[in-house]
């Protein structure tokens, strides 16, 4: 697992990181304070505070965080 910290201040954001990561049959969650909330859930996004940057975790393989990664850069803090 690999946790990053993103951000997502905007609903254009939100969307198209959710198109990016359901191209991947990983999990994903976001972690804001005590909630955790699958990542690829665009409604339990909008349910997080999206002032201030999330952290994701990745549950992938080592090699396959990298290739996520550079797809995620955008968002990427």
């Amino acid at each position: 697992m690999k946790t990053v910290q993103i951000s997502l201040n905007s609903i254009d954001k939100v969307k198209s990181f959710v198109n990016e990561i359901t191209k991947f049959d990983y999990d994903f969650d976001l972690v804001s304070g005590r909630y955790v909330i699958d990542a690829k859930s665009i409604m339990g996004i909008f349910s997080l505070d999206l002032s201030k940057p999330i952290d994701l975790n990745i549950h992938a393989d080592s090699e396959e965080v990298d290739h996520i990664l550079e797809i995620l850069n955008p968002y990427l803090v």
